[in-house]
């Protein structure tokens, strides 16, 4: 493929994916009302916690936006929750425990899910059923299969959804990811990621104990095996648990490799291989604090790797992105992006560009002005299953200890019937999931 056919190629790509095609461009109104320009648009929040607040402020940045039920497990976490809402609104929230109240409201336009990875997709999927439109936090699912039933939801009942990884709608990425896309870099060869956090340290060994006061631990656990109450387990470290989660691959992985496939242009790799363990924490965490991921595609490489408890990545940042070309290297960082001819190139001039910007703003603005449009959003979840999906290949790789051949067709690993295995997971019972191939 010539550099000029590639461009082409890439930037079809991009855009294609992006429109998506969850039944195409523009999404019929399904069973609830088409929001007009001068309509409220009513959310109910399922999710509470850092992330779920921080959610529920952004979305009330836009006048038109009013949350008037929210939803936890934890009685302390919706609190917090309800008091932001009365501030900025000047009245409380409903508050329920059982995200399916929320999803039974007939006045609700859409569901904003930033729960624990294991609690995306049923939501998802029950407010896709019910004729809602849902923005969900990264990664999409837990597993590769809940994220594809999540997809079929969203297209089976036309609903508008967005995965909430923001930096899609960062003005600075989008420059970068244009230049990418320029062929000023020449032929891009290898494309390399990093999370290299050393505010992310041990979290030592407490012991199993009662649940806190105010908590439904059995709805927090959901469909996930029955474990006994740990906090280690619970509000934000949950995150290194494979019941759960899937470590930093797929809590940061996700937003980069999102990032690297959108210059890239998406495309599923050919062989997926991964190392990497506790090397450093002494900790009762499951997922690695190192690990080194190697993506091989057609024509590309690329390498993710994360670490925690250090912070001196590439060039001494801590995490970032770079595209090697024949050209020069384009490094994207959160605070900026920069342009750095080869030093034996003539006539390229270096670039770099400050911008510490916050993007989700915009993100959220997307989806709602999508509500209205019934367009589909910039991270539909056709691109949301696909770049998670990505990052779950590398813990697929890392788990089995085995290179991972993947069929994007079937979404099946070919070679390693363990990995395969982990595509999906049983659910414990009541629980199941509609649209689910393998879920239990």
């Amino acid at each position: 493929m010539s550099d000029d056919t590639r461009r082409g190629f890439l930037k079809r790509s991009s855009m294609a994916v992006a429109a998506s095609a969850l039944g195409g461009a523009a999404l019929s109104a399904g069973r609830n009302k088409t929001v007009s320009a001068n309509d409220k648009i009513l959310i109910g929040a399922i999710g509470c916690g850092g992330m779920g607040r921080g959610d529920i402020a952004t979305f009330l940045h836009n006048e038109e936006v009013e949350c008037p039920i929210i939803c936890d497990v934890d009685d302390a976490m919706m609190a917090e929750a309800a008091r932001l809402i009365e501030g900025r609104r000047g009245r409380a929230p409903e508050m329920v425990k059982d995200f399916r109240r929320v999803i039974d409201r007939k006045d609700l336009d859409a569901i904003l899910v930033a729960t624990p990875d294991h609690w995306h997709a049923l939501p998802t999927v029950y407010a896709c059923q019910a004729g809602k439109d849902v923005y969900c936090e990264k990664p999409l699912g837990k597993t590769i299969d809940e994220g594809r039933a999540m997809v079929e939801a969203a297209k089976d009942n036309k609903r508008v959804v967005q995965m909430g990884t923001q930096w899609r709608s960062g003005e600075h990425y989008n420059e970068a990811i244009d230049f990418v896309h320029s062929g000023k870099l020449g032929k891009v060869r290898m494309v390399r990621a990093w999370a290299y956090l050393d505010w992310l340290g041990g979290i030592g060994n407490p012991p199993d104990e009662a649940p806190p006061e105010g908590v439904d631990y059995d709805l927090w656990l959901g469909p996930s095996p029955a474990r006994p109450f740990n906090k280690n387990r619970f509000h934000f470290n949950f995150r290194w648990f494979w019941d759960y989660a899937g470590g930093l691959m797929t809590d940061w992985g996700v937003h980069l490799l999102n990032v690297c496939q959108w210059g890239m242009g998406y495309e599923m790799p050919k062989r997926v291989s991964s190392t990497g363990g506790k090397f450093a924490l002494d900790d009762n965490s499951e997922t690695p604090d190192t690990q080194a991921a190697l993506y091989e595609f057609k024509d590309y490489m690329l390498i993710f790797e994360h670490q925690m408890v250090g912070g001196l990545g590439p060039g001494g940042q801590p995490h970032g992105m770079l595209f090697c070309g024949t050209e020069g290297t384009v490094i994207i960082r959160e605070g900026g992006w920069e342009f750095i001819p080869e030093p034996k190139k003539t006539g390229l001039e270096a670039i770099k560009k400050e911008n510490t910007a916050d993007a989700r703003p915009a993100h959220v603005r997307n989806f709602l002005d999508c509500m209205r449009t019934r367009e589909a959003p910039i991270m539909n979840f056709e691109v949301g299953h696909f770049v998670s999906t990505v990052a779950h290949l590398g813990n697929l790789a890392l788990r089995t200890g085995a290179e991972v051949h993947w069929d994007a067709e079937t979404e099946r690993v070919t070679n390693n019937p363990e990995a395969d295995a982990l595509v999906g997971c049983p659910y414990r019972a009541p629980w199941t999931l509609p649209y689910s191939r393998r879920n239990a």
